[in-house]
């Protein structure tokens, strides 16, 4: 557990809140348009909690807008599952404008959040914006995401100043594998907590709408999501956040192999799938497939 000096207590705890109307929740109202920047700040309002996953071709997509997913994220994590890199550096501008395309033509209701790729903000703001507008005007995102708290403040100051939404990401930053040496827990001990709280103030100050904390002790998300008046997206940042994300490929049981310990599975989708590949293999050597009724005369 991180521990608080004498010097800074934490926020008091946020009096009770109304639920949400029906027709107003983020998740589970009624809604003609697509989420806007404006429905995740009145739902943070509320005290109002919201799921995101992530998303990387129309017809996945749509799969998630038709069962009311608010908001998805076509992140840089592509990379790992949908492209077969081993991290999420290698991911380029033309792969998440291409596939951030395909989402928004495959949706009507979600805001999609597009990632700014590694090496695609980091020379600075001038640089954020450029990469920032192709994802807005050739994909048509509603929201972009990067990296970084204090060191990306300019870059989310420039972009929103400029009409771009911005998604802030602290904690564990993928994009730092390298420096980080793995995927290591942030925010443990005093020194970490309080970088991290200012990370997560700088990005707000910067006009971030929202802020993702990843692999961050629950204690620790809790005092950055009551100091806040955006709204936390936790992973593996524990319950106190003000929405949660998973990875669709973690979260649906299609990953092989070992999952991080904050993911659910909430579906053995990579058992189905092979099983019906298995089942279609065998029908077509045995000459079941295709029947009478599968044929044109």
């Amino acid at each position: 557990m991180t521990q608080l000096s004498p010097a800074r207590k934490p926020a008091a705890e946020p009096a009770a809140t109304p639920p949400a109307e029906p027709g107003k929740a983020l998740y589970g109202g009624t809604r003609s348009r697509r989420v806007t920047v404006r429905d995740i700040a009145a739902a943070k309002e509320r005290g109002e909690k919201w799921p995101m996953l992530t998303a990387y071709d129309a017809m996945t997509a749509s799969v998630f807008d038709e069962a009311g997913i608010p908001v998805l994220l076509v992140g840089d994590s592509m990379g790992n599952c949908h492209l077969g890199y081993e991290s999420t550096v290698p991911v380029t501008m033309d792969e998440i404008t291409l596939l951030s395309a395909a989402v928004v033509r495959g949706t009507d209701h979600a805001l999609i959040v597009a990632d700014l790729p590694f090496g695609a903000y980091q020379e600075g703001p001038v640089q954020a914006l450029r990469n920032a507008t192709r994802l807005v005007k050739e994909a048509g995102a509603g929201a972009v995401k990067l990296e970084g708290g204090e060191r990306s403040a300019h870059q989310v100051e420039l972009l929103v100043s400029s009409g771009i939404p911005v998604m802030a990401h602290i904690g564990l930053t993928p994009q730092s594998v390298h420096a980080f040496g793995g995927y290591p827990v942030q925010g443990r001990g005093e020194e970490a907590a309080q970088q991290l709280l200012r990370d997560a103030k700088a990005v707000q100050d910067a006009g971030a709408f929202a802020v993702v904390l990843e692999a961050v002790p629950a204690e620790l998300a809790a005092e950055v999501t009551r100091s806040l008046h955006i709204p936390t997206v936790g992973i593996g940042a524990g319950a106190e956040c003000d929405a949660q994300v998973l990875v669709w490929t973690d979260m649906a049981g299609m990953t092989a192999g070992r999952v991080p310990r904050f993911v659910k599975q909430y579906l053995a989708l990579r058992e189905l799938l092979g099983g019906a590949a298995k089942e279609f293999a065998e029908e077509v050597v045995a000459g079941t497939f295709p029947e009478e009724r599968h044929t044109f005369h």
